[in-house]
């Protein structure tokens, strides 16, 4: 039977069949199959109920459990009425482009009544990743947790702890989320922003008909827990804290941190948190709470998601305390908690930080206005970095690359942008017109990459989350403000800066990542709130072959989805 499928019968049964196959497997790499079918299921929140697009009828969806070293395969057989692709959230994915799932980038989605395996090896990589739609905004609600345990017999750089729980954090639409967007779309406009946010799916009891839909989770008293946190929200960065609990952040997209304590994260959306709570207040009933950080004069759906965190014994008449949450538009804890995160550095798990740069990228982030004839006013909202809208393909560029297909892209996407102008001055309210195209940035293997994002005061200043596919990168450097190349670079911590996949550009301000790109293939680069990436905030890297054996894009598997 498909561990897939195990785990619709309860986590429970699923953690204790995991922790039998973990005994029972040799200490080298293992074969981790799943069966994951998309399928619609009714599911009901907030006193509605809907259709909703689900893995295995599940909300959210199973979590995927490897060891470093193991090798996973997942088919994915799709059921429901939409075309489907699906993203291994920070995976490398080595040479593997075929399996990352960003529809029109590696691959065309997966058809109605059609299957494809995604078929990888998970490689130097431990900790918490995720998994989501990618295609449409239909990640909404089909997503779940990756947990990759370290390789057998390597302990945790921090105290083990005595149990671990998954708190995936996402947004809930009373109406079906595809239909809101399309009717944002035709305006021109943001579509309605969620009625909810929720906690492992569920909103908690501060919202109508929700006392059912409270996830809770039990501790003992003296002992310590994981807690593995997923920003699965749309478009929402999210704080999140534990009433009277501390919070010691130890890992941050999959990477091992220097561990420090907070009374609460900010986690964006695409990223995630490992943190160790201890269970040593006074036994009683606390609330965990999530709700969204947006310091921009921007709309968000500004309501508190709510789990809780229950003592052993304590019955559940028992009234929990809510958590103190920074404000909504708290700037300043933002910037120190960033500021806080550390790679762990050690002989074991090094930063390798790229000291001499190759290529040297400096990319702004806009907003802007296009003609749009049959929208309300005429016009509609746009994104762009370097004044780029990106237009996707109808055939996946990796395809394009890999058989040298010519008219689908063009290699020719700008290193800086056109003009160069005071970024993050007063709001800039004219020519706000940008220039669209399916424009790549060709890389050449193995070198450096230092790319800073600038955000600009095009219509507003926003705080953008972008992701890398296919690597992980480090951030030297972030301010706020225009990026000085005379004088910012001499700031940046090549010592032990924060390694991940996915990082916030802070509002207007600029954010410095360094990469090297060991990794060929054709790797999407784009802002992780939803609605942007589908105003054409993106653009992909075209990472050249290298000469070695081992240094060229495999070739396609035989199910890859036709186009």
């Amino acid at each position: 039977m498909a561990m897939g499928k195990i785990l619709s019968s309860g986590p429970i049964l699923f953690f204790l069949l995991y922790l039998v196959a973990l005994v029972s497997l040799p200490a080298d790499a293992a074969v981790k199959r799943y069966q994951f079918d998309v399928q619609v299921k009714n599911v009901s929140r907030l006193c509605h109920a809907k259709p909703i697009v689900t893995v295995n009828g599940m909300f959210p969806g199973p979590t995927i459990y490897a060891r470093d070293g193991d090798r996973v395969v997942i088919n994915v057989t799709n059921y429901a009425q939409y075309n489907m692709s699906i993203h291994w959230h920070g995976l490398k994915q080595f040479r593997n482009g075929w399996a990352d799932g960003p529809a029109y980038i590696t691959q065309c989605p997966i058809q109605n009544g059609h299957s494809y395996t995604y078929d990888f090896n998970v490689t130097g990589q431990r900790g918490t990743l995720w998994w989501h739609a990618h295609i449409f905004w239909l990640r909404a609600t089909v997503y779940g947790a990756i947990v990759i345990m370290p390789k057998q017999g390597t302990p945790f750089p921090f105290p083990q702890p005595y149990r671990e729980t998954n708190i995936v954090l996402g947004e809930w639409w009373n109406n079906d989320v595809e239909k809101v967007v399309k009717q944002g779309n035709k305006l021109g406009l943001p579509p309605n922003t969620s009625d909810a946010h929720t906690i492992n799916g569920k909103p908690g009891p501060l919202f109508p008909c929700s006392e059912k839909h409270t996830f809770a989770m039990e501790v003992e008293q003296g002992k310590t827990y994981l807690l593995r946190i997923i920003n699965a929200a749309l478009n929402d960065e999210l704080f999140f804290a534990v009433a009277g609990h501390n919070l010691t952040v130890v890992e941050i997209d999959a990477v091992y941190t220097k561990p420090f304590t907070t009374q609460a994260i900010l986690i964006a959306p695409g990223q995630t948190t490992n943190v160790l709570v201890q269970a040593n207040q006074a036994p009683g009933r606390y609330f965990m709470a999530a709700r969204p950080f947006m310091d921009a004069p921007l709309t968000v759906d500004n309501k508190t998601a709510t789990a809780i965190l229950q003592y052993k014994g304590i019955p559940n008449t028992v009234l929990p305390i809510l958590p103190k949450l920074p404000l909504p538009n708290d700037t300043a804890f933002a910037l120190s908690y960033n500021a806080k995160l550390r790679s762990l550095n050690s002989p074991l798990y090094p930063a390798n930080v790229p000291l001499k740069v190759d290529r040297r990228l400096f990319y702004t982030i806009g907003l802007g206005i296009n003609p749009c004839p049959t929208c309300l006013n005429g016009t509609r909202l746009t994104a762009s970095l370097n004044n780029i809208t990106f237009v996707m393909p109808h055939i996946g560029l990796l395809q394009a690359h890999y058989f040298n297909i010519k008219g689908v892209y063009t290699a020719d996407f700008p290193d800086r942008p056109p003009q160069p102008f005071n970024y993050t001055g007063a709001p800039l309210t004219a020519n706000l017109g940008t220039t669209s195209g399916t424009r790549l940035s060709k890389i050449v293997f193995n070198s450096t990459v230092e790319l800073v994002l600038q955000d600009t005061n095009l219509l507003t200043v926003e705080s953008h989350p972008f992701h890398l596919h296919g690597y992980n990168f480090f951030v030297v450097g972030t301010g706020i403000g225009n990026f000085d190349p005379a004088k910012d670079p001499a700031k940046f911590n090549l010592v032990d800066p924060p390694e991940r996949n996915t990082v916030g550009v802070p509002t207007g301000g600029w954010t410095a990542i360094r990469f090297q790109a060991d990794n060929p293939g054709v790797w999407f680069m784009h802002c992780h709130l939803e609605l942007h990436t589908g105003w054409g905030l993106k653009t992909a890297f075209v990472v050249e072959n290298g000469k070695g054996p081992d240094q060229s894009i495999l070739p396609p598997p035989k199910d890859l989805p036709p186009c």
